[in-house]
């Protein structure tokens, strides 16, 4: 039979309580999330505030666009034929995961949610960074006058999907193990299939969703999704660079107790 631990011993250990630990017993329960993570998460505390507010913006978007329909409600594809609401449906499904993570503690859906996060978060920071920077250019390009936005659904659409994304991978989530080819070859999958998805919801309601993939032709396009892709993996390998800087301090402590033992 187990001997029963005594309410004076530190439960995690087995230490007495107020004595300091070895930094091998540190060093085990920091690895116990990844040691550059700079937040506790999965938590009921503040990661499941940051991914049920985030959840709770990402449904006023899609609440927006069934309370004030136009005619891309009636369209072949729905809105699913912006990139923008591809991002924002896999941006829900990232917080989807991170919620009931946070609820359950669930490590398994903790993964589930950064796996999705390597996909959704590129491709959030790409559709803000095209949107915004065409938006500069001439709002025409991206925007139809009749389909102008509020600001407050603008910003729900085109910049919160990346601020929560970004806030999540660089305060609750462990540094991706993404590296720069196999992140190109999905941002081009992407990139492509979405190409393939728009030409045949063109040829179902005769326009484009944006109005810049019917100004640059076809040889424009294949620049324009080429360029995209490109981008987008440059955005993986720029996000994976911040997470480095703004998490370093993690990394420098492993390696101070790793000196210790």
């Amino acid at each position: 039979m187990a001997a029963r631990r005594s309410d004076n011993e530190d439960n995690t250990t087995g230490a007495p309580l107020g004595l300091s630990r070895t930094p091998s017993d540190a060093l085990k329960e920091l690895m116990r999330h990844h040691p550059l993570q700079r937040l506790s998460s999965p938590s009921r505390e503040l990661s499941l505030a940051v991914h049920a507010l985030g959840l709770s913006s990402f449904a006023y978007s899609f609440w927006y666009l069934t309370a004030h329909p136009n005619h891309i409600n009636r369209a072949y594809g729905w809105h699913f034929q912006y990139l923008t609401i591809i991002g924002l449906l896999l941006a829900t499904l990232t917080f989807s995961f991170g919620v009931f993570a946070d609820v359950t503690l669930s490590r398994r859906l903790f993964q589930a949610k950064n796996l999705l996060s390597m996909t959704s978060a590129p491709m959030s920071v790409l559709i803000s960074l095209l949107y915004w920077g065409l938006r500069a250019i001439d709002p025409e390009l991206v925007v139809p006058k009749e389909l102008e936005l509020p600001l407050p659904p603008d910003l729900s659409f085109h910049l919160a999907p990346a601020a929560f994304l970004v806030v999540d991978l660089l305060l609750f989530s462990p540094p991706w193990t993404i590296t720069v080819g196999p992140a190109f070859g999905l941002s081009a999958v992407i990139a492509f299939g979405y190409w393939f998805w728009i030409e045949h919801c063109f040829r179902q309601n005769g326009f484009y969703p944006y109005p810049i993939f019917e100004l640059v032709g076809t040889a424009g396009r294949v620049g324009l999704f080429g360029g995209s892709a490109a981008l987008m993996a440059v955005n993986t390998s720029a996000l994976s660079w911040v997470y480095r800087m703004v998490n370093r301090a993690g990394e420098e402590r492993v390696g101070e107790l790793k000196k210790q033992q």
